[in-house]
């Protein structure tokens, strides 16, 4: 069963159980202005193997990221049950990761947020971040360059040098 609100659709999905999942799904921009499609879930509670599936990672991935202390899962008896927040920071590590934050860098925005909700703290930081890895990639486009241009240099000599042995 959907509902189309405000190009928002929220669906109503029967689980096995009497309990029911409720999904909106909305268009939003993201931090970078694109069109992004975002997924709002009732669903309080998740199993590892709900997280690997989502985020199609694995499980091992999960475990990982919970020795390093990023995510904190309960327990209830060797199953672990992720929360709502584990979810969300799953999503955030995975997105730092994607835009080459460290491990490091994304706990320490973590705890920037744990220690203050306001975020301006966890804004600067991030800012700071962003513009450290700005840095680096210029860096590294700055060497790319080089390195072509000594490739290009040392391609032009090897077919000048085979030009002068046919003669």
């Amino acid at each position: 069963m959907a509902t189309q609100i405000n190009s928002c659709q929220i669906d109503f999905l029967p689980q096995t159980l009497p309990l029911r999942k409720l999904h909106i799904s909305c268009n939003k921009r993201n931090l970078f202005g694109e069109m992004m499609n975002a997924t709002v879930s009732t669903q309080s509670t998740y199993s590892i193997s709900d997280l690997s599936k989502e985020f199609d990672i694995t499980t091992r991935s999960i475990r990982f990221y919970e020795d390093q202390g990023l995510i904190k899962p309960k327990r209830r008896g060797q199953t672990r049950i992720y929360s709502l927040k584990d979810r969300v920071r799953l999503k955030l590590i995975l997105r730092g990761k994607r835009l080459g934050f460290s491990l490091a860098e994304t706990r320490r925005l973590f705890e920037l947020y744990d220690a203050d909700k306001s975020s301006t703290s966890q804004l600067n930081t991030m800012l700071e971040l962003v513009n450290d890895k700005k840095a680096a990639l210029q860096q590294q486009m700055d060497d790319i360059k080089v390195v072509l241009m000594e490739l290009n240099s040392a391609e032009q000599q090897c077919k000048a040098a085979l030009e002068i042995n046919k003669a």
